[in-house]
């Protein structure tokens, strides 16, 4: 299995289909985020053999030169406050030095799928493409990481994370969750709720390698 069957099984669906063909129309029109090269990235760069940890998100940020195809990670620029506050309980909870960058390339390197469930977003226009035919195509991808035989770490932050709990078999894989690192919902149990050394406790006694989460 790699991600190349799940896409070619999935463009042939009449949603991916008129996914396709939504995404064609707006690009022709509109600024949408991030470029066509990227959209998939996250696949990319965390083969479906190597998949270790989930971190799913939303949406791409929807700002000039921030979204690259991983949730919560910026390819330049200024930190987005979710991501400032992910880096606070990252340097809290492993005692690392604060990341100098917020392009987390290096985690999906690891095995970290850093995993949208919407892929593309109009500029300055958050959720402008909820409900288009992402969202069916990145459940079949989590279905398709609960199938893995090994050990997988979903880490789920946010009401909306926590809903595709129902697809993660809990008797083989683990699940972490918190509120969200948004301004607006971190302190409700985000800060303290160390997922970073929980992820590695749990892919350690797995007899697989931790994730190295410092950023340099």
């Amino acid at each position: 299995m790699t991600w190349d069957d799940l896409i070619k099984f999935e463009l042939e669906k009449p949603y991916f289909q008129a996914l396709v063909k939504f995404l064609k129309i707006e690009d022709q029109k509109k600024v949408i985020l991030p470029p066509k090269e990227q959209r998939l990235a996250c696949f990319k760069l965390t083969p479906y053999d190597q998949v270790k940890v989930v971190l799913l998100g939303q949406d791409p940020y929807h700002n000039y030169h921030q979204a690259h195809g991983l949730a919560f990670s910026v390819e330049q620029g200024q930190f987005p406050p979710s991501l400032m506050n992910i880096y606070k309980e990252l340097v809290d909870d492993l005692g690392v030095p604060y990341p100098t960058t917020g392009n987390l390339t290096a985690w999906a390197k690891q095995g970290v799928l850093l995993l949208n469930t919407v892929l593309t977003v109009e500029l300055h226009k958050a959720l402008s493409h909820q409900n288009k035919g992402w969202e069916t195509f990145t459940l079949a991808a989590i279905k398709k990481v609960n199938e893995k035989n090994e050990r997988v770490v979903f880490i789920l932050w946010g009401a909306k994370a926590k809903a595709y709990l129902r697809y993660i078999d809990l008797k083989k894989h683990r699940v972490i969750m918190s509120a969200h690192p948004s301004p607006l919902s971190a302190h409700l149990g985000f800060f303290g709720s160390k997922p970073f050394s929980k992820a590695n406790q749990y892919l350690i006694e797995a007899g697989s390698a931790p994730i190295d989460w410092e950023l340099t």
